[in-house]
């Protein structure tokens, strides 16, 4: 990767040109986490957060932010989603939530962008409508664990 993608010979950016691609099978898993207080945890799982539906809401926020990515990042291209999902699992070894989201499409280019904007976004949620009860929380190690199709093959990150 020499050159910088995003340029053009006179150094104005542009969005890539992508007309020229095959439109593959495209998937994208992304991960992140909240690290929060215990009982933080402990007050979502029994519906005690002041907000409500914490995690639910949460999932939906992702969803949601993934279809606007284009509309978020500069340059980024606009992409007709097949797919996009948005789990979160509380997790008492955080102690926290573990946030995944995997987003398809099939079009000249990927959507790693889009999963990472879900994770964020679902994790900036869970931070907004916890942020009342803990201030202490944490969103961290939000990246791209795997991607498949286009012409740089299938890739999945080392644990």
């Amino acid at each position: 990767m020499s050159e910088l993608t995003h340029l053009d010979d006179q150094g104005r950016a542009h969005m890539v040109d992508v007309s020229g691609k095959e439109a593959t099978a495209r998937v994208a898993t992304a991960r992140g986490r909240l690290t929060c207080a215990s009982a933080t945890l402990d007050a979502v799982r029994k519906g005690k957060a002041p907000k409500g539906a914490v995690i639910s809401t949460a999932e939906i926020a992702g969803i949601m932010a993934a279809k606007r990515t284009a509309d978020l990042i500069p340059l980024c291209h606009p992409l007709a989603l097949s797919k996009v999902s948005v789990t979160i699992a509380p997790d008492d070894d955080l102690p926290g939530f573990a946030v995944k989201a995997e987003v398809r499409t099939t079009g000249p280019t990927g959507v790693e962008m889009e999963a990472l904007t879900a994770v964020s976004t679902a994790c900036l949620t869970l931070f907004d409508m916890l942020k009342a009860i803990d201030r202490t929380m944490e969103i961290s190690g939000i990246r791209v664990v795997s991607k498949t199709g286009g012409k740089s093959g299938d890739w999945g990150a080392v644990a």
